[in-house]
């Protein structure tokens, strides 16, 4: 964050807790005139820093259960278990790592039986070495 200044480290922490705070009271918390402030966070959306606003979205369903599943392979590349998991309705995303595993296969679901379903028919898969489920009990932080 090259070229910012303690105001701007302000701003941004207020911007990260509240996006949608209105510029007059922006200015107010920070101590400068309303177009002051409007000059700053221009200039901080234009570097890139302030790269948009969003609205952080709870959990809308509580019967929607998150987790991740890890991954260890036989052997890689393995484009069968790719096309095996996208066809399945609950896998959001799937990510190849380097380390000890392979596959990090986050995935949504309506209950823990059906975790367990996904889990024994992933895991039973032919190049599938070894599978770790992680349930995820709270978000901290997501951006997108």
């Amino acid at each position: 964050m090259q070229g910012t200044d303690s105001i701007d480290r302000i701003i941004l922490s207020i911007l990260t807790k509240e996006a949608r705070i209105p510029m007059k009271s922006l200015a107010g918390r920070i101590g400068l005139s309303r177009s002051a402030t409007t000059e700053r966070v221009t200039r901080l959306e234009k570097a890139g820093i302030i790269r948009g606003y969003r609205a952080d979205i709870g959990q809308l369903d509580d019967g929607q259960i998150q987790a991740f599943l890890l991954v260890t392979l036989k052997r890689t590349p393995s484009l069968g278990v790719l096309d095996r998991l996208a066809g399945y309705a609950a896998v959001r995303k799937v990510s190849s790592v380097s380390g000890q595993l392979d596959l990090v296969v986050e995935v949504e679901v309506g209950s823990i039986n059906a975790l367990n379903e996904l889990r024994n028919e992933v895991s039973a898969m032919d190049s599938v070495d070894d599978l770790t489920s992680l349930i995820v009990l709270r978000r901290e932080i997501e951006r997108s």
